[in-house]
C-alpha cells in the first residue's frame, strides 16, 4: 500500500463545484485584487477566530512581521521566540530589526515553556512570540499573565492551528495578535501562499493594513515605510469556500490521531507519542512521534511506501542563517534532541482508516523488530 505524507488534490475533488463557483466568481467580476472577496474572507476568518479583526496579507511570515512592524517593534529590541519551531518565526523578528531569544520548549507538548520565558526577559524585550506548533495551542494563560505583569506584547504564531481551542477558544484570539499562514498543506491552505493578522486591536489593524499597501491607507499617500503583502481576489474566494468545511476536516483529523494514539500505544519506551494537556483540544496539522532511531525508521517506512517528513531537522539555531549567534544563546539542548529525534507520520482529512492502519502495523513491526 503506498500512504503519501500528505495529498492536496483530494481537497479540490471534493469542493470542486464551490472551488469553481469561486474561480470563476472573481474571474467575471474583473477585480482581482482589493476587492470585496478579501473583505468577505476577513469578516468570516475574524467571526471564526473570535477577533474583531482580521487583515488578509501575502503570506505568514509577512503576518508576524507587520505585527512586530506595527507595535513599532524594531531596532534594539528583543522579541521571546521558541527555540524549536519554524525559521519563519525567527525570521519575523529579524526582518524587523530585532532580535530573537530563543526559550526552550517542554519537550511533552514541543510549545514553549512559559517557566523558562523569564530567565530570558531583559530590558529590551518587547514581546512573546508562542507558536502553536503541530496544531496544539501553546499554554497560553501563564504566558498572558507572564506579558501582562512585564508590559510585552503576546503574538501568537498560529500558522499551524486554524481551529485549535485552549481552553474552549480559539487560537487566534488567545494574544494581543496573531499570525496566520495559509499555505496549501495547512489545515485551513489556500492554491498558493496566502497569511492574515487576526487581533482586537484597532490601531494595530489599521496599521497593519497600511504596512502591506505600500505603507498607503488612500492610494499614492504613503504616510509609512509600508511593503507589499496583499491576498489576491482568487485565494480569498477559495479560503471562503474552504472555512466552511474547516471544522469537519478538523475532526478528521483528530479521528487519524485518535486512531495512531490507540494502535501506537505501548509499544516501548523509545517510542514518544503526541501528549495532549487538558486544556488544549489540537487540530493535528501534523502527527509528530519520536524516537532514537528516527532516521532508520523513516527509511524503512519509505521502502514500505509510507511517506513521512521531519518538522524540523536543523533547528533555528544551528542554520546558517543564525548559527553565528550561537555563542550568545548557550546550549539549546531540548531544541537539539526533538530535531534528532522527530518524525511526522502521514496526516490529512482524507486520509482512509486503512491506510492509517497500515501506518501502524508497518510502525509496529519496524520497532519490535
Amino acid at each position: 500500500m503506498k500512504v503519501p505524507f500528505l495529498e492536496l488534490l483530494p481537497t479540490y475533488r471534493e469542493l470542486q463545484p464551490q472551488l469553481d463557483a469561486a474561480f470563476h466568481r472573481v474571474m467575471e467580476s474583473g477585480h482581482y485584487l482589493l476587492g470585496k472577496e478579501r473583505e468577505a474572507f476577513e469578516a468570516e476568518y475574524a467571526a471564526y477566530c473570535g477577533s474583531r479583526h482580521c487583515v488578509a496579507v501575502g503570506n505568514g511570515l509577512d503576518a508576524l512581521h507587520v505585527i512586530l512592524r506595527g507595535y513599532g517593534i524594531g531596532p534594539g529590541d528583543e522579541v521571546i521566540v521558541p527555540s524549536h519551531t519554524f525559521i519563519a518565526t525567527w525570521l519575523a523578528v529579524t526582518f524587523a530589526e530585532a532580535t530573537p531569544v530563543p526559550v526552550e520548549p517542554d519537550p511533552k507538548t514541543y510549545n514553549i515553556d512559559p517557566d523558562r520565558i523569564a530567565a530570558a526577559v531583559t530590558p529590551r524585550t518587547k514581546a512573546i512570540i508562542p507558536v502553536h506548533l503541530y496544531g496544539q495551542t501553546a499554554e497560553m494563560e501563564p504566558i498572558i499573565a507572564f506579558a501582562e505583569k512585564h508590559g510585552l506584547k503576546v503574538i501568537e504564531d498560529a500558522a499551524q492551528a486554524q481551529g485549535a481551542l485552549y481552553r474552549g477558544r480559539r487560537a487566534g484570539a488567545l494574544g494581543h495578535a496573531a499570525g496566520h499562514s495559509f499555505y496549501p498543506g495547512k489545515n485551513l491552505g489556500a492554491f498558493s501562499d496566502a497569511g492574515a493578522v487576526t487581533t482586537d486591536d484597532q490601531q494595530l489593524a489599521d496599521k497593519v493594513r497600511a504596512l502591506t499597501n505600500y505603507g498607503a491607507v488612500v492610494k499614492y499617500r504613503h504616510e509609512i515605510v509600508g511593503l507589499n503583502s496583499r491576498m489576491d481576489e482568487l485565494q480569498a474566494a477559495f479560503l471562503r469556500a474552504k472555512l466552511k468545511h474547516l471544522d469537519e476536516w478538523n475532526r478528521r483529523r483528530q479521528g487519524v490521531a485518535r486512531q495512531y494514539l490507540s494502535g501506537l500505544k505501548g509499544l516501548g519506551t523509545d517510542l514518544i507519542l503526541p501528549q495532549v494537556p487538558d486544556w488544549a483540544e489540537p487540530v493535528w496539522h501534523l502527527f509528530v512521534i519520536r524516537h532514537p532511531q528516527r532516521d532508520q525508521l523513516q527509511q524503512h517506512l519509505a521502502q514500505a511506501g509510507v511517506g513521512t517528513l521531519i518538522h524540523y531537522p536543523v533547528p533555528p539555531h544551528r542554520s546558517g542563517a543564525y548559527a553565528t549567534n550561537g555563542s550568545r544563546w548557550g546550549m539549546l539542548s531540548t531544541a537539539d534532541e526533538i530535531a534528532a529525534k522527530v518524525l511526522s507520520l502521514p496526516m490529512g482529512p482524507h486520509l482512509a482508516p486503512e491506510q492509517v492502519a497500515y501506518v501502524i502495523r508497518t510502525l509496529s513491526g519496524l520497532i519490535a523488530a
